[in-house]
C-alpha cells in the first residue's frame, strides 16, 4: 500500500514537472529570440553611422571646384572666406569640401591644408602667380616624417615668421613656395592652387608636389 501510494505520488510529481520544464524551455527560447532580434536591431542602427564616417569621396584628394572649410576650432566645418584671413598670418587649417555633396574630404590626413594670406609684395614670382589676393594653400603634412605642421613662428635662421613642424623642427617659407629654410625636411610642402570668387575660396587644381613624409614618423 505504501509502495502504491509512493508510486502514485511520484507519478503526479513527474507529470507536474514536465509542463514546468516545457514552460522553462519555451521561456528560454523566447529570451534567446528576443536577444537575437535586439542584436540585429542594434547592428541595423549602427550601420548608417559607420557608413556616414566614410562617405564616398571623403578620402579623395582635393578636386577642382572644392570649397575650403575650417578643420578645427569653434568654426570647424564652416566655409573659409577671404575676409577670415589676416594678412601676415597666422594660417588656418582647412579641409577641402565637395560643394555638390557637402562631403568633407577628411578621411585622409593628407588632405589637411594650411591657408595663409600674405602681402603679395613679399611673394616670389612663382608663388605670386599661384596666389589669389596673397592667399596661398599648402599641405599641412611635413615632408620629413609626415607629422602635422602646426606652428607659425619666427624662423631660427631669419626674422620672418614661417611654418614649423614641431616634431623635428623643419621650417618652410610660404613666401617662396614653402621651400625648406631649416631642419631635416628633404623638400618643400606641396602647394594647392586656389581661386577666389565673391569672397569665397575654392580649389583651382590638384596638389603641386608630393604630399606626405619621406619617412615614417
Amino acid at each position: 500500500m505504501s509502495r502504491a501510494s509512493f508510486s502514485i505520488t511520484s507519478s503526479s510529481s513527474d507529470s507536474t514537472a514536465e509542463p514546468q520544464a516545457d514552460a522553462h524551455a519555451e521561456q528560454t527560447r523566447r529570451e534567446l529570440l528576443l536577444g537575437a532580434l535586439a542584436t540585429t536591431a542594434c547592428f541595423g542602427c549602427s550601420a548608417p553611422a559607420r557608413a556616414g564616417e566614410d562617405q564616398p569621396g571623403a578620402d579623395e584628394r582635393p578636386q577642382k571646384g572644392d570649397v575650403l572649410v575650417f578643420s578645427e576650432g569653434d568654426r570647424e566645418g564652416k566655409l573659409i572666406k577671404a575676409a577670415d584671413l589676416t594678412v601676415g598670418g597666422p594660417p588656418v587649417h582647412a579641409w577641402p569640401q565637395d560643394p555638390k555633396t557637402s562631403v568633407v574630404r577628411n578621411a585622409s590626413r593628407l588632405n589637411e591644408l594650411l591657408i595663409i594670406r600674405l602681402d603679395p609684395a613679399e611673394l616670389d614670382e612663382q608663388t605670386k602667380a599661384r596666389a589669389v589676393d596673397g592667399i596661398l594653400a599648402y599641405s599641412a603634412i611635413c615632408a620629413h616624417a609626415g607629422c602635422p605642421v602646426t606652428a607659425w613662428v619666427k624662423s631660427d635662421v631669419g626674422d620672418k615668421d614661417v611654418f614649423k613642424c614641431m616634431c623635428h623642427n623643419s621650417e618652410y617659407d610660404p613666401r617662396a613656395g614653402a621651400q625648406v629654410v631649416f631642419g631635416p625636411a628633404p623638400r618643400r610642402l606641396a602647394a594647392l592652387p586656389l581661386a577666389l570668387a565673391d569672397g569665397s575660396l575654392s580649389v583651382a587644381g590638384g596638389f603641386i608636389g608630393k604630399v606626405g613624409g619621406a619617412q615614417p614618423g
